[in-house]
């Protein structure tokens, strides 16, 4: 098998014809419907069920979605944060999103990957829906984060809000454990 010389990662189509992405949201709360949104749509086109955005923090626009697409594109490091702060910094043409006033708004407190990516992503702000203890509990490993994990990125610049529309965005995960979703981790063999 030949090592390929490049690696290519695409936004699905639905995600253009089916959501909003040019109206500004102005608040919290409106920017996570566009979350949950995201991963409730994710999950209908057989993703799994989490949703991100990155916002530019004064006006409300969406800069760039993200959705888990670790299934459909065959990638564990596709989390829907990891997919949006990736978006965002190619179109900003930036390594960084410290240089403006950018946030993530994610449907799930992140995992321990997706932390690390909101640690270096230089995000201003990170808001987050359901808990991390939701995710698990419909059988996803989100993997070991510490206590003071919300105090720990507010010292390198990023304040957490948390609990935004958490039970709308755990509906999404309830419902997708209950109607049988696939929980992949690193354990779990792949479908084939």
């Amino acid at each position: 098998m030949q090592i390929p010389k490049r690696v290519q990662f695409e936004l699905p189509e639905w995600l253009f014809s089916e959501c909003d992405l040019q109206s500004p949201r102005a608040d919290d709360t409106a920017r996570m419907q566009l979350a949950i949104e995201l991963s409730r749509r994710n999950v209908a086109h057989g993703g799994g069920p989490f949703g991100a955005v990155v916002f530019e923090r004064e006006t409300g626009e969406v800069i760039a979605p993200g959705m888990n697409l670790v299934m459909p594109q065959n990638s564990s490091l596709l989390h829907a944060e990891v997919v949006a702060v990736m978006f965002a910094q190619t179109r900003l043409q930036t390594y960084t999103l410290a240089n403006g006033n950018y946030e993530l708004v994610t449907s799930s407190e992140p995992c321990v990957q997706c932390l690390g990516a909101c640690h270096w992503a230089g995000l201003s702000r990170l808001v987050c829906g359901a808990p991390m203890a939701l995710a698990e509990s419909a059988g996803f490993d989100e993997g070991p984060r510490s206590e003071d994990w919300k105090e720990q990125l507010a010292a390198r610049g990023t304040p957490v809000v948390t609990g935004v529309c958490a039970s709308e965005a755990g509906d999404v995960l309830l419902r997708y454990a209950a109607e049988g979703g696939f929980r992949y981790n690193a354990r779990t063999p792949a479908l084939r």
